[in-house]
């Protein structure tokens, strides 16, 4: 939390910069999360207006990852807004982290239609491809890779429909969404890489679809939380220990 707001009379003065900022050069407004202090509660949220003076925009160039999503950088350069655009009832690290649980939760569904796809990929392609006067489905080991991500795969599904179901009754907890998460993105990111192996040269073809969905995968395994951090939430919620 490097960008700041001081108040200015009834405005506040944002100064900061912002990076890896969603549908920035399109949004018209955007939410940004600053420091008003040094105290734990002064972390506010601010709706600021995408034409506003001192606001510059870029985008973040060379993505190899996630190129459908507008990726930018925000400088906020003594940008004035009014009081009244704080978020009134967001206070301290609970504010942005709830919006990032509900990120968790729809990433850890998302990443597991991806690894479906893969696998129906690798299953067709298994079907087809010859080697050997056999189709590839006939090898052992091609089927106990097959078996292995199917079984990932649903184990990862069942898990997101239990959690879907705790959510909608009011009783998952963010231990939860990391446990989701973290495992979800892991297994599907595994699956997408076993199933480029399975097809080969023919895996690194952009038709296959399969290495753009494992390149885009890479990214969903540190974004909204990366793996590690996942790993020590669940970590403090088994022991009661903080490790970060």
């Amino acid at each position: 939390m490097t960008t700041f707001a001081r108040q200015d009379g009834s405005d506040w003065i944002i100064e900061g910069t912002k990076r890896w900022v969603t549908n920035g050069s399109i949004a018209d407004v955007m939410i940004v999360w600053v420091k008003t202090g040094e105290e734990p509660k002064s972390i506010r949220g601010f709706i600021v207006d995408t034409k506003s003076q001192g606001l510059e925009i870029e985008k973040i160039p060379y993505k190899i990852s996630m190129r459908a999503s507008d990726s930018t950088q925000v400088r906020l350069n003594k940008v004035r807004v009014p009081a009244g655009n704080m978020l009134p009832f967001a206070e301290g690290l609970k504010g942005p982290l709830s919006c990032l649980n509900n990120a968790r939760f729809g990433v850890a569904f998302g990443v597991l239609g991806a690894a479906r796809f893969c696998l129906e990929e690798a299953i067709e392609y298994s079907q087809t491809r010859v080697q050997f006067d056999v189709t590839l489905a006939h090898k052992q080991l091609i089927q106990n890779q097959l078996a292995d991500m199917a079984n990932l795969l649903v184990q990862g599904s069942v898990s997101a429909l239990h959690y879907g179901r705790m959510k909608e009754a009011g009783t998952m907890r963010g231990a939860h969404t990391s446990i989701m998460k973290r495992n979800n993105c892991q297994v599907a990111l595994d699956i997408a890489r076993r199933c480029r192996s399975i097809l080969g040269a023919n895996g690194i073809l952009g038709d296959r679809g399969v290495l753009r969905h494992a390149v885009n995968l890479e990214s969903t395994y540190t974004y909204e939380g990366t793996h590690e951090m996942h790993t020590l939430v669940l970590g403090e919620a088994l022991t009661g220990a903080r490790a970060f």
